[in-house]
């Protein structure tokens, strides 16, 4: 077939033609002119580059990389199309290249603010939200009424601990664009992350206003109906957002959380296993040959390896299904990370202990610890009722108790012993461990009301940089402080096993007391942990253990005042005993 001898002319018609229906939305119809224009000129540079913009345009981020790929190949001198292929390898998680991609268009072009934009978004999924911040700024110096850049600079400042600011950059992406849902949605963010729900589930329900089918904002309103005690509400809210995206492994996380607070353990323990699809943590899923273990086989005869995952108070909750796998006629191979050695030697039915990074021994299959749960679900039954809550299961040396014990009495002289935990670890480079760790932690000032009940002696069982706040303050001498001793685990179990009680917000520490089987009272953040129910002030978990919650999102005073209450009580009571 010839080639009409007005090509030129005929191209730059149909070109012209195309870029109408793609600019009234007509894609289909702009696509099919776009088709024949490359059948005509195969190398023709703005058919291919237009035709990978309506593939971006449409969800078919692959084939629109490749087209703007072929476009580049034949001039590569179009920051825009550079800048649209950084967007689409950030749509996909292909940030290193987006980012490539970006520094190409702005080599061309410096300060072009969609470039820019994108390669605050690549810089963001790399984890650099400093970098980002930057590069957002510039595209808004650039172009100050670029909404999508103020609502991407929102995401970025939420990432350093900023919330106050976020909004503030929320509200300017609105203040443009009223109509965006996801800005909107991310002022929810901002709130929750300010401690403000019922003005978060507010911008939420406005994001799903103009975007009903928008399955992120239903995620985050059920988060927020979490902190707003709306639990039955947010299972509804996750349910819209898996009904929209079957495959969220955040949703499905949350909801497993969700599932629960509320008890409703064996749906709670099989959707839990989506963790492993969650970016935060599916690089530390291990990948065995062997087979994984759920409880589907019998494990009569073999070798098991339990393997640490998460915090260390999870491992020192969840080693207790040790003893019930060997029960099961297993070797158990248990690995643990050095902190927890010298104490999980004291854990029944472990026949191997090692440290985690050290080689492993033979093994036939395997189970995350947290996984345990699940596969007692499948093998023989296990719900709210029959959680394994014996205890103690973890112990401390004998000789080091002894000699822990002469000390810590002679500092007591006969009164109650009490231990204080006032923080948990801080995890600042991760936006949604940064807030509960925020959230479950208090100050020592906050732990003043305790320090005035008479009869009690007070030991510090805080570690980290928190503990810095007992040396600094005016009532330091109150409060013994011996954690400079405290090594490891077993260190600290052997202090904590000659208290009588341990006073703790939620941390590794409250494990332990509950895992030796020392009374131990947990100040509980009113978005409690998963493990610690709804609505009751014991735990199945720790038979030993007593819940102090906050009534409301942020409200230590109650909390605090509950448990002062309580230890004046307790105090009074081990004197007149001591007296009788």
């Amino acid at each position: 077939m010839s080639k009409p001898a007005n090509l030129p002319q005929q191209l730059d018609h149909m070109l012209r033609q195309a870029v109408a229906l793609q600019q009234n939305g007509a894609l289909a119809e702009a696509e099919e002119l776009y088709r024949e224009i490359l059948e005509l000129k195969p190398r023709h540079v703005d058919a291919l580059q237009l035709l990978g913009a309506i593939a971006l345009q449409t969800g078919r981020l692959p084939q629109g990389i490749e087209w703007l790929k072929k476009a580049l190949a034949i001039d590569a001198r179009r920051a825009p199309v550079h800048s649209n292929l950084a967007y689409a390898l950030n749509a996909l998680g292909r940030f290193a290249e987006a980012l490539s991609s970006a520094d190409r268009a702005l080599a061309l072009q410096p300060k072009f603010a969609d470039a820019l934009n994108n390669r605050g978004n690549a810089q963001a999924g790399l984890d650099r939200p400093l970098d980002a911040l930057a590069s957002f700024d510039r595209a808004l110096t650039a172009m100050p009424d670029f909404a999508q850049a103020w609502n991407n600079r929102a995401c970025v400042l939420r990432d350093l601990g900023r919330p106050a600011d976020a909004l503030d950059s929320c509200d300017h992406a609105l203040a443009l664009q009223p109509a965006y849902a996801e800005a909107w949605s991310n002022r929810g963010n901002a709130f929750s992350d300010l401690n403000q729900p019922a003005e978060a589930e507010r911008s939420y329900r406005r994001a799903l206003e103009l975007a009903p089918a928008f399955a992120d904002a239903w995620n985050n309103l059920g988060l927020t109906q979490v902190d707003l005690g709306l639990h039955t509400q947010a299972l509804e809210s996750y349910g819209q957002a898996l009904n929209i995206d079957a495959d969220a492994a955040e949703t499905h996380w949350n909801k497993a959380l969700c599932l629960l607070q509320l008890g409703q353990f064996e749906a709670g323990w099989r959707e839990y296993e989506w963790r492993w699809a969650r970016n935060r943590i599916k690089a530390a899923r291990r990948v065995f040959a062997q087979p994984l273990w759920q409880g589907e086989f019998s494990l009569e005869g073999r070798t098991i390896l339990l393997h640490a995952e998460q915090g260390l108070g999870d491992t020192l909750q969840f080693c207790r299904y040790a003893p019930l796998v060997s029960a099961l006629g297993a070797k158990v191979v248990l690995e643990v990370p050095r902190e927890l050695m010298r104490l999980m030697d004291t854990l029944d039915g472990v026949d191997h202990l090692v440290e985690d990074g050290a080689t492993l021994p033979p093994f036939d299959c395997h189970c995350p610890l947290l996984s345990l749960p699940l596969a007692f679900v499948t093998s023989r039954g296990t719900a709210l009722e029959s959680i394994p809550s014996h205890t103690p299961y973890l112990f401390a040396d004998p000789a080091a108790s002894r000699q822990w014990r002469a000390r810590i009495d002679a500092h007591a002289q006969g009164r109650l012993k009490v231990g204080l935990v006032w923080a948990g670890g801080n995890r600042p480079h991760v936006a949604e461990l940064r807030k509960n760790d925020a959230r479950r932690s208090i100050t020592f000032e906050q732990m003043m009301p305790l320090l005035d009940i008479p009869n009690v002696q007070f030991f510090s069982v805080q570690k980290g940089p928190p503990a810095d706040q007992l040396t600094a303050h005016p009532r330091c001498e109150e409060v013994v402080d011996l954690t400079a001793e405290l090594h490891d685990f077993a260190d600290t179990a052997a202090l904590v096993a000659n208290l009588d009680l341990v006073i703790s917000v939620d941390t590794s520490t409250a494990h332990l007391a509950g895992a030796l089987a020392v009374p131990v009272w947990i100040l509980n953040r009113f978005d409690t942990c998963w493990r610690w129910l709804l609505d009751r002030a014991d735990t199945p978990w720790y038979p030993q253990a007593r819940l102090f919650r906050q009534p409301a999102l942020g409200d230590w005073t109650s909390a605090i005042g509950a448990a002062r209450a309580a230890l004046a009580e307790l105090a009074a009571s081990r004197d007149a005993q001591r007296s009788s």
